[in-house]
């Protein structure tokens, strides 16, 4: 049977309580079970708050995640720059570990002056470097083609290095293919893997020739309904986290539509 867990990237929005522990409250009470935690400009969270987040989140039925910080690049020349990089990765898992969250989300770096086939090798070799069984890596898609992350690519390095797993952001795959996505395509794509659970992004997004621009509210595209069918046809466990500038609002929308195609959540 499948379970399907939906819910924001970051603190809601609709919260009184503007913290991570008064967002997962909040979600509770809005009957969504997903929460990813942004640590994108810096993990500025201690390890005791970790804790007590954790702890919440396991009592509420909340499954955790992280965004780890923005500024990781393992495509770098830069020794300092990639021992940086390597640091911030290494701080997320530990805060992770300490939530219990299951899986840190990164975008692994951007081509630069390299080949295609260069940048593999270095982020696989940062990859293997970080990597560690206690918290999955997970390597999301990228919407710049600038950007180490095509599909492909990261279906690749995880056939190669354990505890990785690619996150997709539907948006960011449609955006790098300019405006066309087959979600059958996708879990094709990923179903040599046999990922136990599939950690996923969603919103609409607004593209250019070089890629993603910005984020969208759920109105538009890539439209979401035949998402949700195809993961109710193929029965699978995921969750969703909604990177929409409505946050939790369009995660409520995302949980509307697949009731209206006869899916029922458990309560927390």
């Amino acid at each position: 049977m499948e379970k399907i867990f939906l819910g924001p990237a970051g603190i809601c929005i609709s919260a009184k309580d503007n913290s991570t522990i008064g967002s997962i409250k909040h979600l509770a009470e809005l009957g969504l079970a997903a929460q990813e935690v942004e640590f994108v400009y810096g993990v500025q969270m201690n390890r005791p708050t970790a804790r007590e987040v954790g702890d919440i989140a396991k009592k509420l039925n909340i499954k955790l995640s992280i965004h780890a910080p923005y500024y990781i690049n393992l495509c770098t020349t830069d020794k300092k720059k990639l021992a940086a990089s390597k640091t911030r990765i290494k701080n997320t898992i530990d805060r992770a570990v300490a939530m219990n969250a299951n899986v840190i989300v990164f975008h692994a770096g951007f081509y630069g002056n390299l080949t295609e086939e260069e940048a593999f090798e270095k982020v696989k070799e940062g990859c293997e470097e970080v990597a560690t069984k206690e918290v999955l890596l997970g390597l999301e898609t990228t919407g710049k083609h600038s950007a180490f992350g095509s599909l492909e690519e990261l279906v690749k390095l995880c056939k190669q290095v354990k505890h990785c797993v690619p996150v997709i952001d539907f948006a960011h795959v449609f955006a790098r293919n300019f405006g066309k996505i087959d979600y059958g395509k996708v879990f094709d794509a990923i179903e040599p893997l046999k990922l136990k659970h599939i950690h996923t992004h969603f919103s609409n997004i607004e593209f250019t020739e070089k890629g993603e621009r910005r984020h969208l509210v759920l109105d538009s595209q890539p439209p979401f309904k035949p998402l949700a069918e195809e993961i109710l046809k193929r029965k699978l466990n995921i969750t969703i986290i909604s990177e929409s500038p409505a946050l939790e609002q369009d995660s409520l929308k995302m949980k509307r539509i697949f009731e209206s195609l006869g899916y029922r959540f458990e309560k927390n």
